[in-house]
C-alpha cells in the first residue's frame, strides 16, 4: 500500500465509484490509527453520497464534513464553514469525495491556494465500463477536462472498473489495460487495482501490491 498523505481527493467521472472508495479509504486510515475527517464536496448528485453513510462513520470515529443541505433539492448548497479548517488541522488526515465530472470538480478552485500549500494524494478513479470511459479516448478527455477544472495536480490513477454484481476479475483486467494505457498517456502511476475481496483474489499474483479491497457500504457501485 501507498503510504497515505495528509490529504486524499477522489476525483472521477459519474459513476466511477468515487465515493465508495472514498468511504473505505477513510476506514482504512482509521485502521491505521489516524485522526480522519471525510468531506463530503459532492454538489453533483443528490443520490449517491459520503453523507448517506454518516452515522456508520461516526460510529467509527471519523468524522464527516458536509453541506447543511446535502440529500436535499436545493440546487446550490453552500460550502460549509467547516472545509476550511481541514487545513488548519495539520494532525488529522483528510479525505475529499469530489462530484462527478468537471462539474463536480470545478468548486474545488474555491481552496486552490489551501490545497498548493499541502502534499496531497489526487486520484483519478477510473471505471472502463462507464459509457464515456470506455475506451482510451474517453478516459484522456475525462481526465483532462476534471484535472484542468480541480485546479489539482492528479498523483495517480486508480482501475475501479465494475459493473455492480456482475464485476469480475476478468472485467477488472480488461479496464486495467486501458488504465495502463491511460497512465502511460498521463505519465501517471497507477496506484490501486480496486474490487471486493472476492473479485481481487482471482487476480493473478503480480497485482497483488497495488491491490486495494472495497466493502459495500453504500448501495452504488457493485
Amino acid at each position: 500500500m501507498r503510504e497515505p498523505k495528509r490529504i486524499t481527493v477522489f476525483l472521477g467521472y459519474y459513476g466511477s465509484g468515487k465515493t465508495e472508495l472514498a468511504v473505505n479509504y477513510a476506514l482504512y486510515l482509521k485502521k491505521l490509527g489516524k485522526e480522519v475527517t471525510i468531506v463530503d464536496y459532492d454538489f453533483v448528485n443528490p443520490y449517491y453520497r459520503t453523507y448517506d453513510v454518516k452515522e456508520m462513520l461516526a460510529q467509527n470515529g471519523i468524522s464527516v464534513i458536509a453541506s447543511a443541505y446535502a440529500n436535499t433539492n436545493l440546487e446550490n448548497p453552500a460550502l460549509p464553514a467547516e472545509v476550511a479548517s481541514v487545513f488548519e488541522e495539520k494532525d488529522r488526515y483528510v479525505v475529499f469525495d469530489v462530484g462527478g465530472g468537471e462539474d463536480g470538480a470545478i468548486p474545488l478552485g474555491r481552496y486552490h491556494l489551501e490545497f498548493s500549500q499541502e502534499v496531497c494524494d489526487v486520484f483519478f478513479v477510473f471505471n472502463a465500463r462507464r459509457l464515456m470511459t470506455a475506451d482510451l479516448a474517453g478516459a484522456l478527455e475525462a481526465y483532462a477536462e476534471i484535472a484542468a477544472v480541480s485546479r489539482l495536480a492528479v498523483t495517480a490513477i486508480i482501475n475501479n472498473t465494475h459493473l455492480k454484481e456482475e464485476t469480475d476479475a476478468a472485467m477488472l483486467l480488461e479496464g486495467q489495460e486501458i488504465a495502463e494505457a491511460l497512465a502511460e498517456r498521463t505519465h501517471l502511476p497507477i496506484a490501486y487495482l480496486s474490487g471486493k475481496p472476492e473479485v481481487l483474489a482471482d487476480l493473478p499474483p503480480r497485482y497483488r501490491e497495488m491491490e486495494f479491497p472495497i466493502h459495500c457500504y453504500i448501495n452504488l457501485i457493485f
